[in-house]
C-alpha cells in the first residue's frame, strides 16, 4: 500500500467527512483536523427557514393548483439553497453525514411533492446523523417524507403495502440475502397505521389502520410495531457489518474494506451502533491513508468544495445566480433533494460523462464571477495560486501546461477547478 502525504491525508479528510478545505486549512495537523471535524459544539450556519403551509386545493381549481405549484416549487428552492449554504459554512462533520445519510435514506422531492417534509427529514439527518444509527433508523421508520416515498400511506390493515418495510431492510440496514420474503410481508404488517396527512409535516399514527395481530419476523412472533420491526432489522449480525459497509464505500473507497479492517470497524460501532465511533475508526484506519482510495467527487461535494475555496456564501448570491447555481447541479445530474430513486445517486466515474463536464465547466465559471479573485490577478505565479487557493497537492504536468496559458483569474479558476487533480478527491 502506497501511503499519501500527511498534508494530502489532511486534504483526504476534509474531503471526506467535509466538503474539502477553506483557505489555510490544510496547515492543521491530521490530529487536529479530525478533533475539529468530529468535535461537538454549536455548528455554524443559518436557521432553518420558515415554509408557510401551501393551503388545500378545491378539486377543478386549476388557477389554485398552479399558484400552489408555483408556490411549492419556491419553497424547494428555498430549502435547497438554505442547505447549500450550511453546507459550505460548516466547519465539523455534521453536514457532510446529512448529505451522506440524505443518499443513503434516499427521499426524493419529485414523489413527496412537500418541501416541510423534506426538511423535517434533513433536520433528523442532522441532529441524529452521527450519534447511535438505532435513533436513526427508528427516526427513519416513521419519517413522514419516507413514507410519502414509499407508500406507507397505503399500508394498511388487511392490505400491507410491502415498498417501505423492503427498503428498510435491503437499502437501509442489511441488504440483499439477509431476509426472506417472509420478513418483508410481516414487517409491512408491523409498519401499518403510520400515515401522513396533507396538513402536518408530521406522521401521525391511526390505531384502526394497524394490524394488531402477532408476526413473525426473523423467527421472533410478537405483537410488533415500528420500532420493533426496526430492532429486529439492527439486531441481525449482517446489519453492523451492512451499514460500516456503506459509510466506507462513500467516505472512503469504492473497493470494500479488508475482513480485519471491516472487523474493527464493526468493534468501534458496537452494541450502541455509534456512528460517530465508526468515523473516527475509519479516519484512524491505515487503508484511509492508501494512495488508491481515490473518488470522484459527487457534483454537490464538487461545487460545495469549490464554494468554500473560493469564500462564497449561497445566502449572499440573488435569486437569479441561486437559481443558476441549481441549474448547474442539474445540469451535472445532481440536485439536493432530488435523487433519482431509493436507491440514491451513482458514485465514481459515472459523473464523468461529457455532459456533466460541460455543465461543470458553466458552474465553475458562473462560480470564479462571484469570487473575489484580487491576489491571482496581482501574481505572477498564478499556476500555484489557485492550487493553493483550491487545496490541491500539486497539479501534473500536462495540467500545468494547460493552467499556464490562461491570464484572466476567473478563466483560471473554472479551468483548475474542472481538472482531475480538483474533481478527484485523491
Amino acid at each position: 500500500m502506497a501511503e499519501i502525504t500527511e498534508r494530502a491525508a489532511v486534504r483526504r479528510l476534509h474531503d471526506r467527512f467535509g466538503f474539502g478545505p477553506k483557505p489555510g486549512a490544510l496547515d492543521m495537523g491530521f490530529e487536529t483536523t479530525a478533533a475539529r471535524l468530529f468535535g461537538a459544539g454549536v455548528e455554524a450556519g443559518a436557521a432553518a427557514p420558515a415554509l408557510p403551509g401551501l393551503g388545500m386545493v378545491a378539486k377543478g381549481d386549476k388557477d389554485a393548483k398552479k399558484a400552489a405549484n408555483k408556490a411549492r416549487a419556491g419553497q424547494e428552492l428555498k430549502v435547497s439553497a438554505w442547505w447549500l449554504d450550511r453546507m459550505v459554512a460548516g466547519e465539523r462533520a455534521t453536514e457532510r453525514l446529512t448529505w451522506f445519510w440524505h443518499g443513503h435514506f434516499a427521499t426524493s422531492n419529485q414523489k413527496v411533492r412537500s418541501a416541510p417534509l423534506m426538511l423535517a427529514q434533513n433536520q433528523v439527518f442532522r441532529a441524529q446523523g452521527r450519534g447511535s444509527f438505532t435513533g436513526l433508523a427508528r427516526a427513519m421508520i416513521v419519517d413522514a417524507a419516507l413514507i410519502k416515498w414509499l407508500d406507507g400511506n397505503d399500508n394498511r390493515k388487511g392490505s400491507p403495502n410491502e415498498n417501505l418495510a423492503r427498503e428498510f431492510l435491503e437499502l437501509f440496514t442489511l441488504g440483499i440475502g439477509h431476509y426472506t420474503e417472509v420478513d418483508v410481508f410481516e414487517g409491512a404488517r408491523a409498519l401499518t397505521g403510520w400515515t401522513v396527512r396533507r396538513t402536518s409535516a408530521k406522521p401521525v399514527f391511526v390505531a384502526k389502520r394497524h394490524d394488531g395481530d402477532p408476526k413473525t419476523i426473523f423467527g421472533k412472533t410478537g405483537d410488533i410495531d415500528a420500532a420493533g420491526f426496526a430492532e429486529l432489522a439492527l439486531a441481525k449480525p449482517e446489519s453492523a457489518a451492512f451499514v460500516v459497509g456503506r459509510l466506507w464505500f462513500r467516505l472512503v473507497s469504492p473497493a470494500p474494506p479488508t475482513s480485519a479492517t471491516l472487523t474493527r470497524l464493526v468493534a468501534a460501532y458496537g452494541s450502541g451502533r455509534d456512528i460517530q465511533a465508526v468515523l473516527k475508526a475509519i479516519a484512524a484506519e491505515p487503508a484511509f491513508r492508501d494512495s488508491a482510495s481515490a473518488m470522484v467527487k459527487q457534483p454537490v461535494e464538487w461545487a460545495v468544495g469549490l464554494m468554500r475555496a473560493l469564500g462564497i456564501r449561497p445566502s449572499a448570491l440573488d435569486d437569479k445566480t441561486k437559481l443558476k447555481v441549481l441549474a448547474g447541479l442539474k445540469g451535472m445530474g445532481q440536485v439536493p433533494f432530488r435523487p433519482p430513486s431509493v436507491g440514491g445517486w451513482p458514485s465514481g466515474a459515472s459523473w464523468l460523462t461529457t455532459s456533466a463536464g460541460v455543465a461543470r465547466l458553466q458552474l465553475a465559471q458562473l462560480l470564479a464571477k462571484e469570487a473575489e479573485l484580487g491576489q491571482l490577478a496581482k501574481s505572477s505565479a498564478r499556476v500555484d495560486g489557485v492550487r493553493v487557493l483550491l487545496g490541491v497537492d500539486a497539479w501534473t504536468e500536462r495540467t500545468r501546461n494547460a493552467l499556464a496559458g490562461l491570464t484572466d483569474p476567473e478563466q483560471l479558476v473554472a479551468v483548475a477547478a474542472c481538472a482531475p487533480e480538483y474533481v478527484v478527491s485523491g
